[in-house]
């Protein structure tokens, strides 16, 4: 019987999988001219009656409505009164690496045991998702594929999401490995009949002592000329020599200050903090050490009673403020359907204080800099590829962002999903009612 239900499992999941989604579009053919919008360039400025010709997926011309830029063999895109923004990116993300939660089969976001930096997320990225498909209507259309779990969780890849497969979509390949910082304090199991409020770590010292020694074999390893095999140790070797960038996943502030205390004395070159709730008490500690932050999800609660109640939804703000690099991540319960509202996260941050340019930056150019896409993705730049939308409104609202083309390096895609189709059908119902 166990057999027998392990094969519906599997056949339900494979039925579940076979409706794939869009079949990836082809490389560009003709050259593209969109004409007449309002770009949003996604370093802060902003074109009005603008002109974005792009050819063999790069950028072209980004400027001013010229006529004399468009050749006769154009495709020429009429977008007046819409606006053009850059794909979206979505850090710190496991899209592709689950499908449906109740399945085992198809949840594959972690590993067992503690030390896993030579996991890689990537070849474990489904292209075929559905869940992924969902995301590009709202305009986001790049991904870092991130482990989770252990101490070190593994080696993140960056996807564009209209691919064929992880060979196909990848973008940068390991740009960095994942470390869950040990946490300072801890809550009581109320359901185990504990009491819910903070409790100090008294394992926490130890848990930072193993981390060290552990950092501390793997540079000896790496410094050997004949060390002999060890995945995990000479995965890290590109977080020495500054090849991987740390993400460090911590929220508390003791953290915060512990974690670039020790990024500092382990010597490495290039650290983001994932999550950072309280790293608005140490902007500075941040500043100073040129340190980026992976900000959580700003549609949450605060954590502490004595908390502004709107402390999430300003974080950003602050840390703008204070010149911290900051990009948004969605991480949390139902993260992967949730990361298709990352334009209104975005859009939360400009009610509480940024400007819209400001708010779309953590969202494109910001993300793109933190993951070293920068040359090539994040921004309407002459030289960069063209990973673009054409929404009809302003992309960080939801009553407005109503995609009209995406297109990523210079490829059309598709914007339809199972969602849009559902859509579809139910407006023609309510219609002819």
């Amino acid at each position: 019987m166990k057999r027998i239900n392990t094969y519906i499992i599997a056949l339900l999941t494979i039925s579940f999988l076979g409706s794939a989604q869009q079949t990836p579009t082809p490389q560009q053919q003709n050259t593209v001219a969109i004409v007449g919008a309002t770009a949003h360039i996604g370093n802060g400025s902003v074109l009005e009656n603008s002109l974005v010709i792009f050819k063999d997926g790069v950028l072209q011309y980004v400027g001013a409505h010229d006529e004399g830029k468009i050749n006769s063999d154009n495709e020429v895109i009429n977008a007046s009164g819409q606006h053009v923004y850059p794909g979206f990116i979505i850090p710190n993300s496991t899209l592709g690496l689950i499908e449906i939660d109740a399945v085992r089969a198809s949840d594959d976001d972690s590993e067992i045991g503690t030390w896993n930096p030579h996991i890689r997320s990537l070849i474990a990225y489904n292209t075929e998702s559905k869940v992924v498909e969902t995301m590009r209507p709202n305009g986001v259309l790049l991904a870092q594929i991130t482990p989770r779990g252990g101490r070190i969780s593994g080696t993140s890849s960056v996807v564009q999401l209209d691919a064929w497969n992880w060979e196909d979509a990848v973008i940068k390949v390991d740009d960095g490995i994942h470390m869950n910082w040990p946490n300072s304090f801890s809550r009581g199991r109320w359901w185990a009949g504990e009491d819910p409020g903070l409790k100090i770590n008294k394992n926490y010292n130890g848990e930072i002592q193993e981390l060290t020694s552990y950092f501390n074999n793997a540079r000896v390893h790496n410094a050997n000329e004949n060390p002999g095999l060890n995945l995990p140790f000479e995965a890290m070797k590109g977080v020495f020599d500054g090849n991987k960038t740390l993400y460090i996943h911590v929220d508390d502030e003791k953290g915060i200050i512990d974690a670039v205390a020790f990024s500092k004395t382990q010597n490495i070159q290039k650290v983001v903090l994932v999550g950072a709730y309280e790293a608005y008490k140490q902007t500075a500690l941040l500043k100073e050490n040129g340190i980026s932050v992976l900000l959580r999800r700003i549609h949450t609660r605060p954590e502490k009673s004595d908390e502004d109640y709107d402390l999430p939804f300003k974080l950003a703000k602050i840390l703008v403020d204070a010149g911290v690099t900051v990009a948004l991540e969605a991480s949390g319960d139902m993260e992967r359907m949730n990361s298709r509202n990352l334009p209104f996260y975005a859009g939360t941050t400009v009610a509480y204080g940024l400007s819209k340019e400001q708010a779309l930056q953590l969202i494109t150019l910001n993300a793109a800099k933190i993951l070293g896409i920068d040359a090539h993705y994040g921004s309407l730049e002459v030289g960069k590829s063209a990973t673009l939308f054409i929404s009809k409104g302003d992309a960080l609202d939801m009553r407005t962002n109503h995609l009209k083309n995406a297109y990523i390096d210079g490829r059309k895609i598709s914007l339809e999903s199972h969602q849009t189709k559902l859509w579809k059908r139910y407006s023609n119902k309510y219609k002819n009612q």
